[in-house]
């Protein structure tokens, strides 16, 4: 028999379902993600860092868990919502169920409730904070706490998910070139695909200083993915404009996207639920293609659509948009010697995911030859 789980939203709104992974009670923003399949890779991403994830797929769980894909050290999920939890994992690389491994981690989590209406009700009213619990019972008492847990709009979270030690990953083949990469919740996918180009990647600590990422004699910066509010955070955006006064060129993705725009003098701001999933949208602008993306994040940048915005780094410009809802989905850097950095805000190394945007690495791989040249 399952012990009974409680779900309340700090509107109020509650659900009743049933224990999934650990017993016991979490608080988080919640938040919706719209993949299909790749929850192992979505469980341990850093950038859910203190989220609360439903899933809007009904069954989740019958592929189990595999010691091959985790994309960091640990499940990083606050919590977890299913509809339907598979009962037996099929799958020949599974090694344990979800169940089994939330459980391990410590993962609080529920099951058995409509995610459909729990999905409608966060896009209507937005992310909020949220709170599981399978010790407490009434939903009064229950929303109190959750309405005394932290916000994630001024948090500063990448400190958290961070490498403590710097470390190497080497290239593949022959070494063509050297990046260094801040590690702010990265994704072990990411060095992976760029250790693939010939690229040795340096991965630092998000508390990286420009001697620091000078010290590796890198031909490219880059800044990963991450939790946390881009507006709380200003040491990596005062590294990042040491290094574009520096010359060095980059690239970043999703948080760096955020952090890029930051660096340049644009805002940021909350979306009203954000965009998590596999099978976002996506327009290149530089070459007028559509690709389909995968998404986490739930800030944005506030930059101008059209035309360029000076900056003391070069002319800045959007460079990728998302067609669903006209989100800037890319910055791009020029200067007198052309393309200098570049970010998106989407999770081109695709895990899990499409692979639509892998030439964003090739793309990176560009700049730095150039740049040499």
């Amino acid at each position: 028999m399952l012990k009974p789980a409680l779900l309340v939203l700090e509107d109020g709104r509650t659900f009743r379902g049933e224990s999934f992974g650990a017993e016991g009670e979490t608080f988080g923003e919640a938040v919706f993600s719209t993949g299909m399949s790749g929850y192992q890779e979505t469980l341990t991403d850093p950038s859910y860092h203190r989220q609360v994830v439903v899933m809007t797929a009904p069954h989740v769980g019958n592929t189990g868990m595999n010691d091959e894909d985790p994309e960091s050290r640990k499940i990083w999920v606050a919590g977890y919502v299913v509809r339907d939890p598979a009962r037996v994992p099929s799958n020949w690389r599974s090694v344990r169920s979800l169940d089994d491994e939330l459980s391990k981690q410590g993962v609080v989590g529920i099951s058995g409730i409509d995610t459909r209406a729990l999905t409608r009700h966060l896009r209507e009213a937005g992310a909020m904070r949220v709170g599981i619990s399978t010790v407490e019972t009434d939903p009064a008492a229950l929303l109190v706490k959750v309405q005394q847990s932290a916000e994630m709009a001024g948090s500063n979270l990448s400190d958290a998910v961070t490498t403590q030690e710097a470390y190497v990953v080497p290239a593949v083949g022959e070494k063509k070139l050297t990046v260094a990469a801040v590690d702010l919740g990265i994704k072990a996918n990411t060095p992976r695909m760029m250790a693939e180009r010939g690229i040795e990647v340096h991965v630092l600590p998000s508390t990286a200083t420009l001697e620091d990422v000078q010290a590796v004699n890198p031909d490219g910066l880059f800044f990963s993915n991450g939790p946390g509010d881009p507006a709380a955070t200003t040491g990596q955006v005062e590294l990042l404009q040491a290094a574009l006064g520096a010359g060095i060129p980059y690239f970043g993705i999703c948080f760096g996207n955020q952090l890029f725009g930051r660096a340049l003098g644009f805002g940021t701001y909350k979306l009203k639920y954000g965009h998590r999933g596999i099978n976002q949208p996506v327009m290149d602008r530089t070459t007028g293609k559509v690709e389909v993306t995968a998404h986490n994040h739930g800030f944005a940048v506030d930059a101008p659509l059209e035309g360029s915005t000076t900056t003391p780094y070069g002319e800045a410009t959007v460079s990728h948009i998302n067609l669903n809802d006209d989100c800037v989905e890319g910055l791009e850097l020029q200067d007198e010697k052309g393309l200098k950095a570049f970010s998106v805000q989407y999770h081109p190394e695709a895990a899990a995911g499409p692979h639509d945007a892998a030439y964003l690495f090739d793309r990176f791989v560009e700049l730095m030859n150039n740049r040499k040249a």
